[in-house]
């Protein structure tokens, strides 16, 4: 089988935008590939963070994955495998400073640290870590990595490390990522459907995949449905984010019916929105459930963590032993 990586940052609560765009297809693909997943905590030490709440959202990611279909053996925690960071310094001796700046989630993130203080702290992890992200894919040797096109510039510099590193010191070592597109649902946030979805934006502007059914049909029923700069004929952002969050929970029943409604001149906002809040509660309750097991079962769970980074951690070392080979460390 052909192995899979895929990672993601301990930012708090999984939202619906995260499912549909990731998760979801992370869990179809351990059907097919053999899958390795982290929770890269390393990563989330770019920005401003509190120490504490930093393993309170890694532990917090990690059973959140769980309950949505991860399987343990497939997850790791990037921390319990600082054989990460080793192979980032290794591969930063081949990657120039250029290729580094041109990367524009550097310049967005600093951009956004400047936002509200000009003076604002950026580090050098900030600006490093697609090296970082490079060793996560690369100590795995993973054939393909799922990604979204937003993405695709850091794999294209991984692939091309890997390609340097391989050039430099005389043998095809490192396999070359590929990309693995899946078509993704585009979800939009619903306070303002202009953008996507966000916990950057605030509260408003997404939805908690783990929320209460309350919660979940106050956000539906508040969502915004016109905005009043649509063109004559053409749907509405906010209209069509709806009608796309039924398509991807696969409510197309309602999908078609209402959809039909708005062909014909015919629809109510209050049935679409009905139809969309009873469609993700639904959606979320076999979750909810899920991960209140696991939550009742903690520290079960956290030891099947660590020995799962445990036994994943073994290929990380055997990398790194051929690699320290390779570069001529002792």
């Amino acid at each position: 089988m052909k192995n899979v990586l895929s990672c993601i940052q301990p930012t708090g609560d999984l939202h619906i935008g995260n499912y549909f765009g990731a998760v979801q297809n992370w869990v179809r693909l351990q059907e097919t590939y053999h899958c390795t997943y982290g929770v890269v905590d390393y990563h989330s030490m770019t920005m401003p963070y509190d120490a504490a709440q930093l393993r309170e959202n890694t532990w917090k990611m990690v059973f959140q994955l769980l309950a949505c279909g991860i399987q343990p053996e497939n997850l790791f925690i990037q921390g319990l495998v600082p054989e990460h960071v080793e192979l980032c310094w290794i591969l930063g001796c081949t990657t120039s400073f250029g290729e580094l700046s041109r990367m524009t989630q550097f310049k967005d993130k600093g951009d956004l640290l400047r936002e509200t203080d000009k003076e604002a702290f950026v580090s050098l992890g900030l600006f490093a870590y697609p090296v970082l992200q490079a060793a996560d894919i690369l100590i795995y040797r993973a054939d393909y990595v799922p990604v979204g096109k937003d993405q695709e510039q850091h794999l294209e510099l991984s692939r091309n490390i890997a390609q340097r590193f391989n050039h430099q010191f005389g043998k095809e070592y490192f396999v070359h990522p590929e990309p693995l597109f899946t078509e993704t649902p585009k979800i939009l946030s619903p306070a303002d459907p202009n953008r996507k979805m966000s916990k950057s934006l605030g509260e408003k502007h997404y939805i908690n995949l783990f929320a209460e059914e309350d919660r979940i049909r106050k956000q539906i029923k508040s969502a915004v449905t016109d905005t009043g700069e649509t063109a004559a004929g053409e749907m509405s952002a906010g209209v069509k984010n709806l009608f796309e969050l039924l398509r991807a929970c696969g409510n197309m029943d309602a999908h078609d019916s209402l959809m039909a409604d708005y062909n014909a001149g015919a629809l109510k906002y209050s049935a679409l929105k009905e139809a969309t809040a009873d469609t993700l509660t639904a959606l979320i309750q076999p979750f909810r459930e899920r991960l209140a097991e696991l939550n009742a079962n903690k520290a079960a769970i956290q030891s099947q963590i660590r020995e799962s980074s445990a036994v994943i951690r073994q290929r990380a070392q055997q990398t790194l032993l051929e690699v320290r080979d390779l570069v001529g460390l002792c």
